[in-house]
C-alpha cells in the first residue's frame, strides 16, 4: 500500500500543499479553523503521520526534548521523570528518556544521540563526572536545566536543586530530640555534590552538640544493595549505635531488610530515617521516616523552565531551591 503524502491530503481538502505543511507545522495564523480542522480530520482517517525530521528542519523545532538520568531502577528518578513528561506533554512537547547507569560514557553517548536527533533541550540529572558531558551540551547550543545534582563548576547553569544540607539538619535534630546520640550517618558517593551537602548538614548539627564521630560516618552507593551491604558493616563494626540515617531512602529499605533479620527492633531498639520521600516509603513495613523532596514539583519546575528557555523568554529565574521537609513515620 502506498504512503499517504502531504499531496494527497492537499488534494482531498482542496488546498495547496504549502497550506496543509502550515497546518502541520503549527505556522496557520492567517489560515481559518474550518480549514485547519478539515486538514487535520483528513489526515487523521488517512493514518497521516508527518514526518518529524521535516517538521524540525522547517520549524526550527522538534517538540521534543531529552532527559537524562543516571538510575531509572530508583523511584526518585523515575517519579521525576514522570513528572517531566507531564508537564512536557501539557506544553506540546515529547520526552526522549535515556537511563546511564551511573555510567559516564553511556552518558556522554547519550548527549551525542540527543544532539543528532536535533532534541530541543536537555534536562540532566548527573550521574557523576558529568563536566564532559555538559561541555558537549553547551558547545553545541543546546538549552539545558540541571537537576536535583550540582555538577562542579557550572553554578551559572539553569538548575532546580533541593536544600539538602537544610533537610538533613533537620533530620539530625529530630532524631537528638528523640534522645538519639549515636546517630550514624550512611553517605553517598563522595564525588557527587549532593552527598557533601547532606554530609555537611549532619556533621555540622552533630558537633553542635559535642556529638560527632567520624567512626559513625559511612559511604555507599545510591541503592538497595549498597544498603544491604553498609548496614551489615555497621552491625558487624559497631556496639553502640540507636539511629541510622541514610542518604536515600532506597539505600533505607535494603538496610531495614539487614536489621530486621538480624533481630533489631525498628524504632524500639534503633531508629532509621531516609531521605526522598520515594512513593513506596508510605508502603513498606514499617513505614518510613524520611526528609521529603517535593518530587514531582521539582520535575514540573524542570520542564517549565527548559520550555521557556527554549522559547527565548525573558527575566527567566536561573536557579530554583526547593524545601525539602521532615516526613515522620514509623521508624523513629
Amino acid at each position: 500500500m502506498r504512503k499517504v503524502t502531504i499531496n494527497d491530503i492537499a488534494k482531498m481538502a482542496g488546498v495547496s500543499k504549502t497550506t496543509v505543511s502550515m497546518v502541520f507545522n503549527n505556522k496557520d495564523e492567517n489560515i481559518s479553523r474550518e480549514t485547519r480542522e478539515k486538514i487535520l480530520n483528513i489526515a487523521k482517517e488517512l493514518n497521516y503521520i508527518p514526518n518529524s525530521i521535516a517538521r524540525s528542519l522547517a520549524t526550527k523545532k522538534s517538540y521534543s526534548i531529552g532527559i537524562i538520568l543516571p538510575d531509572i531502577t530508583n523511584p526518585f528518578f523515575s517519579e521525576i521523570a514522570r513528572a517531566i513528561e507531564d508537564e512536557a506533554n501539557k506544553l506540546g512537547y515529547n520526552v526522549v528518556l535515556c537511563n546511564t547507569d551511573n555510567k559516564v560514557k553511556k552518558e556522554e553517548e547519550y548527549v551525542k544521540l540527543l544532539i543528532s536527533k536535533l532534541i530541543d533541550g536537555i534536562i540532566f540529572i548527573a550521574g557523576g563526572e558529568s563536566k564532559r558531558s555538559i561541555d558537549l551540551i553547551k558547545n553545541n547550543n543546546i538549552p539545558f536545566v540541571l537537576v536535583d545534582r550540582y555538577i562542579d563548576g557550572y553554578e551559572e547553569c539553569y538548575g532546580v536543586f533541593c536544600k539538602n544540607y537544610d533537610g538533613v539538619v533537620e533530620g539530625v535534630e529530630y532524631l537528638l530530640s528523640k534522645n538519639k546520640r549515636n546517630i550514624v550517618f550512611v553517605n553517598g558517593p563522595k564525588d557527587l555534590e549532593i552527598s557533601r551537602q547532606r554530609f555537611q548538614g549532619y556533621k555540622d548539627t552533630m558537633m553542635k552538640y559535642g556529638l560527632f564521630k567520624e567512626k559513625l560516618v559511612y559511604e555507599s552507593d545510591f541503592t538497595l544493595e549498597g544498603g544491604k551491604i553498609v548496614t551489615q558493616r555497621i552491625i558487624n563494626e559497631l556496639k553502640d549505635f540507636d539511629a541510622i540515617f541514610y542518604s536515600n531512602d532506597v539505600m533505607a529499605f535494603g538496610g531495614i531488610k539487614v536489621l530486621l533479620r538480624n533481630g533489631f527492633k525498628i524504632p524500639e531498639k534503633i531508629s532509621i530515617m531516609g531521605f526522598d520521600n520515594i512513593q513506596i516509603s508510605q508502603f513498606i513495613e514499617p513505614e518510613l521516616t524520611t526528609i521529603a523532596q517535593p518530587i514531582y514539583d521539582m520535575g514540573k519546575r524542570a520542564c517549565s523552565l527548559l520550555i521557556d528557555i527554549i522559547n527565548g523568554e525573558e527575566n527567566i529565574e536561573k536557579v530554583y531551591y526547593f524545601m525539602p521537609k521532615l516526613i515522620i513515620r514509623s521508624t523513629t
